[in-house]
């Protein structure tokens, strides 16, 4: 019992430089982490693994607050508006990326109006077909779409989602292929379309493609990462399929108020970077499909969140997407 105590006292020990050290510019408030998505759902159950290892290492408490409305438009602006002392903050995703494109009238700004903390992580999406298709791979579906203009559809989960974002930008970056997209409320009413052969491809994140290609019931030809995935060891990545430079993520990252000052930027950061490197935490978010990145910074989420938008709104513009 002794020796157990001492060794968690020392565990304590070692803890407490980094709590001390994050809580000097820590808000003196609990922190509300505002997530625009509802309750239970993919994007908020990672902030709350996250959120609930933050809070065991620091001065506060980070409390979810679901804040949900014209997309993730209201919830997001709770954040740019908020006071610029830290106590709010906001776990967002790559649609915060693209909802200037494709709302041009919102009341804030996409990079302007926010602090980037960090990036938490990223999710690959899989290009999957129906697996009747006589393809077997990714250059054969480009192939049989060249050969086909306009005679297949594709599915998505909506006009401007993230789905239909990765779609179209591999149909740009495969030649410009013609292939008809189909609008779905969500992948999951899409998903029975495509295992009944009435679509032909749809992207989607990882975490709902593995169960459907590990059953057989899908075709998976190609992960937009830069590795393979453990749980589908036999899909190659887009560059090993023959088109490098192929990357269409959804991602997780927390924003401040933009004017938020640094060294509270940072504080955050150390925060949320030593929540991400916890195995227990890590271990949780891979199983749900997340590559956390520990090692993120203010500066380089500020570089990938400029880049995302830029991408994106390329690809909207060239496209033409419009959200009805």
């Amino acid at each position: 019992m002794r020796r157990r105590s001492l060794l968690a006292a020392s565990a304590a020990a070692v803890a407490l430089p980094f709590a001390a050290r994050a809580a000097t510019n820590w808000p003196t408030q609990p922190v509300r982490m505002i997530v625009p998505y509802a309750a239970g759902g993919p994007t908020d159950v990672p902030a709350r693994i996250l959120t609930d290892s933050m809070s065991r290492s620091l001065p506060q408490r980070v409390v979810i607050e679901n804040r949900t409305g014209a997309g993730v438009v209201i919830g997001t602006e709770v954040v740019a508006t908020a006071p610029k002392d830290g106590g709010t903050l906001l776990y967002t995703t790559v649609s915060h990326s693209v909802v200037k494109a494709l709302f041009p009238n919102i009341p804030f700004d996409p990079v302007t109006s926010f602090a980037p903390v960090a990036l938490v992580g990223v999710i690959p999406m899989v290009l999957m077909v129906n697996k009747n298709l006589p393809v077997q791979n990714l250059q054969d579906l480009i192939r049989l779409y060249r050969e086909n203009p306009g005679k297949y559809d594709y599915g998505s989960a909506g006009n401007g989602s993230a789905l239909h974002l990765a779609a179209e930008l591999f149909l740009d970056q495969a030649g410009g292929l013609r292939v008809n997209h189909v609008p779905y409320r969500g992948s999951a009413a899409a998903m029975p379309d495509l295992l009944n052969g009435t679509l032909t491809m749809m992207t989607d994140v990882a975490s709902n493609v593995i169960p459907f290609a590990q059953r057989g019931d899908v075709r998976a030809l190609a992960v937009a990462g830069n590795a393979r995935m453990p749980q589908l060891p036999d899909v190659p990545t887009f560059a090993e399929a023959g088109m490098p430079g192929y990357e269409a993520y959804t991602w997780h990252m927390i924003l401040a108020p933009a004017g938020t000052p640094a060294d509270t930027v940072e504080a955050i950061n150390k925060a949320v970077n030593a929540a991400l490197a916890d195995p227990a935490v890590k271990t949780r978010l891979g199983e749900l499909g997340v590559t956390v990145r520990p090692d993120s910074t203010p500066a380089s989420a500020l570089a990938f969140l400029q880049a995302e938008v830029a991408k994106w709104g390329g690809i909207i513009q060239k496209a033409g997407i419009q959200v009805n």
